[in-house]
């Protein structure tokens, strides 16, 4: 190494060669778990990090205290994260920082000073080396505990093995964790399991005084975190329910699912179980007063917080940029400050679509037409994301805003044409007939939000397109623009989705049966019908050989005398003067005599 890089030490626990930081699983890291240590973390602290984390993570805990240390168990991941430092320290980015690279039991024995502050918030998982003892998820807890001083400020991430991303993962047990883990640790007795769990164990080494996150995550990265009570009191269609289920959605993406996760946080959040079923959870000890909510914007990395206040959430997006993204720019200046504490309008139209409740849908479409076309901001509706305002409605915190100048039947359409997908994507219950979706469906529901359905013209051949086509095409290109800016399908589903898969071949298999009773009823009418020609064609056989009989019996008769004599018997009786015919015979036997003896 130069002079200017970082040294790394060494203490006993360390892996080679091993990498934390390029196997199955990465360093946990991302925008919104940033924010929230920015927002936690005393100011010249003596921190130390444990495990791997992310570098945008170590710079911002290290721009926090006056000296930091990060433990990881890798000889080369501590030599790259040195490196990689090193190269900032002039600048600030590594001043202060020091790289270790052992195990956390190694570091405990190794007879250091206290630390103020721990950030550890890939958990306790991949924190113990080759020549550690077999520590249980407790011992490393006390491990970790006896670096810290007493009044420590502690950041320690827990993976929840109830999680409904782990409980609808549809690969098997043996595929969702490698051997990169080393040492699992989900079937560790000592293991929290819950939040009360989790605390109790860190009032048991004397950290108490910890609040806890409910920690979505896509990877691991996480892209929700709501403190515990927000995540037990949140409903389906409000705002942490909705942030919830887009993480979910997102994550969705990466872990093969056997369906579709919105149904099921959305039931969770109706049992009030959303912060027993996050992909984690993330426990703070002491610091800074933080939100109640964190979150990274779907499709962009900017950061949402809020904190809720009478049923009210103010709202903060960190950043102004305006950034075009095909069709549509993310604007973070569009979100408004509060956002009310109601449910979705999406919410509410699952709900009449699933009592098949046709004139409460249409009374709602019509005011939500209403309420869309009073709007002048640029920001493309979508239902998921408009809450109910008291009578009327509000946006709520999606910042995609439309280029161009759209009509209000394109940005309607937009919206109609989303909530198809996730209406009928989503295979939940609506009372519209099974041939009548696509856009006949969204062309209907656009004359529910009142705009008038155009006039249906002739088509001149069968290729010719319908006229609702024509109104909603733009619609599903902005729809489709903002899909595809989320990086999430509109209604959050996969391809395979298995259980679709099932349903699908269940309702072929229906059909297969129908198709043999028919194919059985064609067989026995054509047995039927192969008897009567059968029977049809040994009588025509019969009629055939008595035709034949007949016509032997005519020719025998024609060629006998008594035909001859009857012939000219039946000739004779039709000569009417039989002098004239005297006559005339007469003459021809003189020419034919005169012929003979000339």
């Amino acid at each position: 190494m130069s002079d200017n890089q970082l040294a790394v030490e060494v203490v006993r626990g360390e892996m080679q060669p091993w990498s934390d930081y390029s196997g199955k699983r990465g360093a946990v890291q991302g925008p919104a778990l940033r924010a929230l240590l920015t927002d936690v973390l005393p100011d010249g602290a003596r921190t130390l990090i444990v495990g791997p984390h992310g570098a945008d993570l170590v710079e911002a805990v290290v721009a926090k205290a006056s000296e930091t240390t990060l433990l990881v168990r890798s000889v080369s991941d501590a030599g790259e994260l040195g490196e990689r430092f090193a190269a900032g320290a002039g600048k600030g980015a590594g001043a202060g920082l020091q790289v270790v690279a052992g195990a956390l039991d190694g570091l405990a024995e190794a007879g250091r000073p206290s630390y103020d502050v721990v950030v550890a918030a890939d958990g306790l998982d991949r924190v113990i080396g080759y020549d550690s003892p077999d520590l249980t998820w407790s011992q490393r807890l006390d491990a970790l505990a006896a670096v810290c001083s007493p009044d420590a400020v502690v950041v320690l991430g827990l993976e929840n093995e109830f999680s409904l991303t782990n409980l609808l993962d549809r690969r098997p047990a043996d595929q969702r964790h490698g051997d990169d883990e080393w040492r699992p640790l989900h079937d560790d007795p000592t293991r929290p399991v819950s939040t009360s769990q989790l605390l109790a164990e860190l009032d048991r080494v004397g950290l108490s005084g910890a609040t806890t996150y409910a920690t979505f995550s896509v990877a691991e990265t996480p892209h929700a975190l709501l403190s515990t009570d927000t995540a037990e009191t949140a409903r389906p269609g409000q705002l942490p329910t909705r942030l919830a289920v887009e993480a979910l959605e997102a994550a969705s993406t990466v872990v093969p699912l056997l369906t579709p996760i919105a149904e099921s946080a959305e039931a969770a959040a109706r049992a009030g179980l959303l912060a027993s079923t996050p992909t984690g959870w993330l426990a703070v000890r002491g610091g800074k007063p933080n939100h109640a909510i964190y979150a990274q914007t779907t499709g962009h990395p900017a950061v949402l917080t809020a904190d809720v206040d009478a049923e009210v959430w103010k709202v903060v997006v960190a950043g102004d940029e305006v950034e075009a993204e095909g069709a549509l720019a993310f604007d973070s200046s569009v979100v408004p400050a509060t956002v009310p504490g109601g449910v979705s309008a999406e919410t509410l139209l699952f709900r009449l679509a699933a009592a098949e409740d046709v004139p409460g849908f249409r009374d709602l479409a019509g005011r939500l037409g209403d309420w869309a076309r009073s709007q002048t901001s640029r920001v493309l509706p979508r239902w998921d994301d408009v809450v109910t305002d008291g009578d009327s409605f509000a946006f709520g915190v999606s910042a995609w805003v439309t280029v161009a100048d759209e009509t209000e039947q394109d940005r309607l359409a937009a919206a109609w044409a989303r909530f198809h997908d996730r209406l009928i994507g989503a295979h939940r219950r609506h009372p519209w007939p099974p041939w009548m979706v696509g856009d006949d469906l969204v062309s209907t529901w656009l004359a529910m939000s009142g705009i008038d359905a155009p006039a249906q013209t002739p088509a001149t051949t069968p290729d010719t397109p319908s006229a609702s086509v024509a109104q909603v095409a733009r619609g599903k290109e902005l729809a489709a623009a903002l899909a595809t800016a989320l990086g999430v399908p509109a209604d959050g589903s996969q391809t395979p989705d298995v259980r679709t898969v099932l349903a699908d071949a269940d309702r072929a298999a229906q059909e297969i049966h129908e198709l043999k009773g028919q194919i059985f009823g064609l067989e026995r009418t054509l047995g039927f019908r192969d008897k009567a020609l059968k029977t049809r064609e040994t009588r025509l056989r019969e009629m055939r050989t008595q035709v034949q009989k007949a016509n032997a019996e005519r020719t025998k008769l024609k060629n006998s005398r008594a035909y001859s004599a009857v012939k000219l018997i039946r000739r004779a009786a039709q000569i009417r003067n039989p002098r004239k015919f005297a006559g005339k015979v007469r003459r021809r036997v003189k020419r034919q005599l005169r012929g003979k003896l000339s």
